[in-house]
């Protein structure tokens, strides 16, 4: 079975110190409409005084050539008031909630408690039928806890549960900081599949250059599907403190696939436009980390 491939460009965008034109984040993705990608995780409705890369997603949206791709996308969103925003917008498909199992991580993410967040979902969901889409929630600390806190499989099934009760269909694994051990990886997929069949448990790695193969590699063999992705891995959590770890490189995952012989439906010519447009929409002038990572791949 092939990989349903989502790609973050919002992912990618979103801790760049200088903003980036509005004019020029919808030229990229536009380009990556053509790629074909199951899902766009595009941009967020939040607080412009928490991400502000992100304030100019709506003016994003009015300029996107949607007619001509079969790619859904996915917004973010941080309480019901962002569900209430997004959800005036008919082109939008999904609605992407961060939850972890950390407390400590939560609060700093969305300065709730665990507690107050699936209240807030719980209320977000509703929302979201009431608009015709669906939520898909990333789930923080997937493969474990950096933080000292508990963690193990049965707490993590726990939390899907809580997930799967609230209505949620779409879960997606979170690396978070990147220090997941395949072994971790195939266990919690191996699982959380086994108990959920009913759930689709997407793949939010972050990873190094050299770990990028094998945590694909222990994902999908435990029967993933889903992987969420940007191109040449830029983005992932600040909270890593590591330059080096960002989001699952686009390109390793087709090559990935290729290697295996998997049937796509990605346009090749069209992504390695997008990747060649990445360079100017992410350039040295926007990050002094851009030559450290494009380097690293």
């Amino acid at each position: 079975m092939p990989i349903k491939v989502v790609e973050c460009p919002r992912d990618a965008m979103q801790g760049w110190k200088v903003f980036i034109p509005t004019e020029c984040k919808a030229r990229y993705i536009n380009q990556l409409l053509k790629v074909g990608f199951d899902t766009l995780d595009f941009g967020s409705f939040v607080s412009p005084k928490a991400i502000p890369q992100m304030r100019d997603t709506a003016e994003v949206l009015k300029r996107l050539e949607l007619p001509q791709s079969r790619t859904k996308l996915l917004a973010i969103v941080a309480n019901q008031r962002g569900v209430e925003e997004a959800g005036q917008f008919e082109e939008i498909a999904y609605l992407g909630y961060p939850l972890s199992i950390s407390e400590r991580f939560q609060l700093r993410n969305t300065h709730k408690t665990i507690a107050e967040s699936f209240a807030s979902l719980d209320a977000m969901q509703n929302v979201a039928i009431e608009h015709d889409k669906q939520m898909v929630v990333y789930l923080s600390m997937g493969f474990g806890n950096p933080y000292g806190e508990p963690w193990c499989l049965d707490l993590l099934a726990e939390w899907a549960e809580r997930l799967i009760q609230s209505g949620i269909r779409i879960i997606a694994l979170s690396d978070t900081i990147g220090v997941s051990q395949k072994e971790d990886i195939a266990a919690v997929y191996e699982s959380l599949i086994l108990q959920y069949p009913q759930v689709e448990f997407g793949a939010h790695l972050h990873s190094r250059p050299e770990t990028w193969r094998e945590k694909i590699n222990a994902a999908y063999q435990a029967g993933c599907r889903r992987f969420d992705t940007a191109i040449r891995g830029l983005g992932g959590c600040p909270m890593a403190k590591d330059d080096l770890v960002g989001n699952m490189p686009t390109e390793k995952v087709v090559q990935y696939m290729d290697e295996r012989g998997m049937t796509s439906k990605l346009d090749k010519r069209e992504l390695e436009r997008a990747y060649t447009l990445s360079e100017q929409v992410f350039a040295a002038d926007f990050n002094p980390l851009w030559e450290k990572v494009r380097q690293a791949y």
